[in-house]
């Protein structure tokens, strides 16, 4: 990969702290200096859910950027932190992993209905604007989320910049029970692991309803939770083949459940980038997911898994079935997942993505 003389702060969320690591590890590699801070520890601000960080000054981001001296700003959230960094002059790297304005839409029309919560609302929509309108580059995570950018921003600079991940950290081989799993995984089944934050995404489980009761002798298991958990479950849970487990801890139980299932299903009403999607095939799972944003970007159709398209839950239960009672075809696919992922999304590839897009504008 090319070398590059370059400075970068990472101000990130904590729950990425764990992938922005692995993303710094290979940026050093080609002469990148790294540092990451969880940008809310930074810079929160109003209206921020801790009361304590409503009387925060930039001072403390300030102090940051004149220690460390970075040649760039990288972020993953676009509110108090990423606003500083534009006021200090510094160039901001945008990273989008979301569709941010349809998952406000959403939020407002449904648990964000609160006329406090509309305020804060609109108080953060007004900074993340900012930070948009001024970044040096808006870096969307799939090709279907950067049309949207281009859209609303005709002539910004934007380029895809995929989720990256460790292929080696993700292998049969490397678990070794299932003894952090709640449960016994009885077989057949169906794992989904994906949580239900966004209203958009996490209705479309809803269509599993009928797929659940047509195929009582598979189990189907569901890994995650979130604002519209009791909604889902109050649809699904009737079914003694429905199990939920609840949040999983990751990285370790995530493996342990992904190698224990017999197929991975994506059910999502829209998704950009879904990490799980990459995990599950680099464990050499077949999968199903659903036609919908940047999914397809994620899998080969046919070759690692199967699409289908939203409100369907016929071509569930036919492709379910196919995949379950094929077990020749089913290891095929998990092994063409795995090859497909480990060729596109390592973390080297992405960095030489990364490097490529970047070092003309900062560099």
């Amino acid at each position: 990969m090319k070398q590059v003389n370059m400075r970068l702060l990472l101000g990130v969320d904590r729950s990425k702290v764990f992938h922005v690591n692995e993303f710094a590890k290979t940026l050093s590699k080609v002469g990148i200096e790294c540092k990451i801070v969880i940008d809310s520890d930074i810079y929160d601000g109003f209206p921020s859910r801790r009361v304590s960080s409503w009387f925060q000054t930039a001072k403390k981001a300030h102090n940051l950027f004149e220690e460390f001296e970075p040649d760039a700003v990288f972020v993953d959230r676009h509110g108090h932190f990423a606003k500083a960094v534009l006021d200090a002059g510094l160039p901001l790297l945008s990273h989008l992993r979301g569709d941010y304005w349809s998952e406000i839409k959403w939020y407002l029309e449904t648990i964000g209905r609160d006329p406090v919560k509309r305020v804060g609302r609109h108080i953060k929509s007004r900074i993340e604007e900012k930070c948009f309108q001024d970044a040096t580059m808006i870096l969307p995570i799939c090709n279907y989320l950067n049309d949207i950018v281009r859209r609303r921003y005709p002539g910004k600079n934007s380029f895809t910049l995929y989720q990256g991940i460790a292929p080696n950290r993700w292998h049969l081989d490397d678990v070794a029970d299932t003894t952090s799993l709640a449960v016994n995984i009885t077989h057949p089944c169906v794992g989904l692991l994906q949580d239900s934050s966004i209203w958009c995404k996490a209705r479309e489980m809803l269509t599993l309803s009928r797929v659940i009761k047509t195929m009582p002798e598979t189990t189907f298991y569901w890994a995650g939770d979130g604002p519209y958990r009791n909604k889902i479950l109050e649809a699904l849970s009737k079914y003694d083949n429905f199990k939920w487990l609840g949040t999983l801890s990751y990285p370790h139980t995530v493996r342990q459940y992904l190698k224990e299932i017999d197929l991975y299903a994506l059910i999502s009403g829209i998704d950009m980038s879904p990490l799980t999607l990459q995990e599950a095939q680099l464990m050499e799972k077949p999968v199903l997911a659903t036609r919908v944003g940047g999914i397809p970007e994620l899998m080969q159709d046919g070759v690692s898994g199967v699409l289908v398209n939203p409100q369907s839950p016929d071509e569930i239960i036919k492709n379910v079935d196919e995949m379950l009672c094929d077990d020749t075809r089913s290891t095929k696919m998990g092994k063409a997942g795995r090859r497909f992922i480990s060729e596109n999304f390592n973390w080297d590839k992405i960095t030489s993505d990364f490097v490529d897009i970047v070092k003309p504008v900062v560099g």
